[in-house]
């Protein structure tokens, strides 16, 4: 199969599992079917699905990959080369784009509590275009981690915020996600809310250590719709980033503060340059 065969394939094999849109009519032209593959994709519960879906499916997204650009750390500069004199500077990269390109060992999702992922279609938050990317696997995956914690914590368990979860990347450049719950910022910002921003930076890089990975992206944790004020949690950040790299010497060889926004680079530069 080629491309346009594999996409032709896959939304109707996804309209037939998803039993509600089996009739769904399908567009014609490729940019509307994928439109409408992802919002299937992104609507489905973790259940089984035939493995020969799964083999194109993989084919489709690691095609899909390949066209949007894969991004190695070789290609990203670090801020010590452009211009930071900052202590770790040879360690810490500020990437401005999407964290789905990146080839590193772990990418680090904004997850909810939930940790199935975002189930509002073609929705633009970084939960969804990862699981989007990963394809279906990264769903089950968290669900099969959940259910084992729900059998020890009981039925109403949610993973708490900044309580890390690995899982595979599956078709993403990326060999491993995190998954973690950052803060909510409902009122104000509050020394609690400044703290679990502060332990999601760090839980994350002991589960790196604890698995030895030596590359890690973070998005910019509880920044959207969890509303922690953008420019302190680029501070945090940087500061717990750095205490951690203080306290645990050469164990990580590269971290990359993945913005999207112009503003969270400006917040980023700010404090490394």
């Amino acid at each position: 199969m080629d491309q346009r065969e594999r996409l032709d394939y896959l939304v109707e094999r996804f309209k037939e599992d998803s039993g509600e849109y089996r009739d769904l009519k399908t567009p014609s032209d490729p940019e509307n079917k994928r439109r409408i593959l992802r919002s299937l994709m992104n609507i489905r519960m973790p259940k089984y699905i035939d493995h020969a879906v799964l083999a194109v499916q993989d084919e489709y997204l690691q095609e899909r990959s390949r066209e949007n650009g894969v991004v190695v750390t070789e290609d990203i500069p670090t801020v010590a080369d452009e211009g930071s004199h900052h202590k770790y500077g040879n360690v810490i990269s500020i990437w401005q784009g999407d964290i789905t390109r990146l080839a590193v060992d772990a990418i680090v999702n904004a997850a909810n509590s939930q940790m199935l992922g975002c189930f509002v279609p073609m929705h633009t938050c970084i939960d969804n275009c990862i699981h989007t990317y990963a394809g279906i696997q990264l769903r089950a995956e968290c669900k099969r981690q959940m259910d084992l914690l729900r059998e020890r914590f009981g039925s109403d368990y949610e993973q708490p915020t900044a309580v890390p979860m690995l899982t595979e990347g599956y078709n993403l450049p990326a060999k491993h996600v995190i998954h973690i719950v950052g803060p909510i910022v409902q009122y104000r910002l509050t020394p609690d809310l400044e703290k679990d921003l502060a332990d999601c930076y760090w839980n994350t890089l002991d589960m790196c250590e604890e698995n030895g990975l030596k590359t890690v992206a973070f998005c910019c944790i509880s920044t959207g719709v969890f509303s922690f004020p953008n420019k302190r949690a680029a501070k945090i950040a940087v500061e717990t980033v750095s205490s951690w790299l203080t306290d645990h010497p050469d164990r990580i060889e590269r971290v990359i503060f993945n913005v999207f926004k112009d503003e969270d680079r400006e917040h980023y530069e700010h404090e490394l340059f």
